[in-house]
Parts: C-alpha cells; structure tokens; sequence
C-alpha cells in the first residue's frame, strides 16, 4: 500500500509539472507573438504607411499635368493607393497591442470589426449590453481580442460564411463574449487537433475563461467566452 501510494504521488507530482510546463510554454508563445505582432504593426505603420502617403502625394501631383484622357487613370490609381493606406493603418492597429491598452477593448474590437468589413468578404456587426467595464489586467484584454482574431481568421479561411456577428456582454460578474458565424460549418471532434484551435482553447485556458465552442455542418459555428474578471 505505502508502495501504491508513493507510485500515485509521483504520478500526480508528473501530471501537475506537466500541466505547468504547458501552462508556461503557452505563456511564453504568447509573449513572444505579441512582440512579434508590436513590431509588425509598427512597420506597416511607420514604413509601408509612410511609402503609400508619399505615393497617393505622387499620384495627386500627376494628376494635375496628365493628358485629360490619361487624369481618370491616374486619379482612379490614387484612390486605391488611398484605401490601401486606410487597410494598412487599420491592420497595424488591430497587431499592435499598445493600442489596445490606449483605446480599450471595444474600440480595439470595433476597429477589427470595421477592418473585416472593409476587406468586402464578409458581413461583420457588433453589439455591445451591460455596464462597460474597463480591464484591471490588460494582458487579459490582450489575450481576448487575440482569440477573436483567431477565430474570425478562421472564418475567413474556411468558414465560406456571410455574416460574422460579434456580442460582448458585461455581466457583474464577468465579461461574456459571443462570436457566431453561418458558414459551413465543421467537425469539431475531427478538427481538435488544428493548431487555431488548440491556440485558442490554451489562451482562455491561461485567464480563466470559460471556453465553448460548437458547430453544424451548413448552419454555422458559435464561440463563447466566459471571462471572469481578474486583478493584476
């Protein structure tokens, strides 16, 4: 018996060194995809950015001494050139984490909402309920809005959905945040093993929250998060 138990010890103690490697390893990929994403973000806003102004500048300034036949072209050119500075500003917003410590999460969350509209792929709308509440742990915030990117990257991928529909509700407790699309669907069982995921679950993993995520095949897929306010 002493015999059994000191063996059933050594294989919780096994289990729980496990489960805070992992635990460490996802935090640890974590902190090192949001640096990756900071500066990413700061590139397409310092250096892209500023390419595309000074080329929509280029492109008004030819506008003005082209041939008459030749202005429409130019002017259609700068027009793009002027939509893809929006995207490119939009997109280094939603990689770059400071942002979202300045801004909030529902405006970070809005302008991720507004980013996917834009690309004309699908249909995105957000709602918000319930008395706002501002994160006390902002990596916590971080790490929400990353899990909503993941999953809507998905959509776009695979989802050959429409509309994607995105409702925060602030409870007194905890935060709730609902994510549905109605695209194919897919099997959940069969896809576990997907690296999007996994990522997801072991992020609301790391901050509590409660993770459900359902789908059926031509109706659609629906995630919730059920995040439980935390301190630092």
């Amino acid at each position: 018996m002493t015999f059994q138990r000191r063996k059933n010890q050594l294989l919780l103690d096994k289990i729980n060194q496990q489960k805070t490697f992992d635990a460490e390893l996802v935090k640890t990929q974590q902190e090192i995809q949001e640096v990756t994403l900071k500066h990413v973000g700061r590139e397409l806003h310092d250096n892209i950015g500023q390419l595309l102004v000074m080329s929509t500048m280029q492109m008004n300034a030819a506008s003005k001494v082209v041939r008459e036949e030749a202005k429409s072209k130019v002017d259609y050119a700068s027009e793009i050139l002027k939509e893809t500075l929006a995207e490119v500003r939009a997109l280094s917003k939603s990689l770059n984490s400071d942002l979202l410590y300045k801004l909030g999460f529902d405006a970070t969350v809005n302008n991720e909402i507004e980013r996917l509209n834009k690309t004309g792929l699908i249909k995105c709308s957000l709602t918000i309920t319930g008395k706002k509440m501002n994160f006390e742990n902002k990596k916590d915030g971080i790490i929400l809005f990353r899990i909503l990117q993941e999953f809507s990257a998905n959509v776009l991928k695979y989802a050959e959905a429409e509309h994607l529909k995105v409702t925060i509700d602030y409870k007194e407790r905890e935060q709730q945040i609902k994510i549905e699309d109605d695209g194919k669907g897919f099997d959940i069982a069969a896809a576990r093993k997907g690296s999007g995921l996994i990522n997801m679950e072991k992020r609301a993993e790391m901050i509590n929250a409660e993770y459900q995520l359902e789908s059926q095949l031509d109706i659609g897929t629906t995630l919730i998060l059920n995040y439980p306010y935390r301190l630092n």
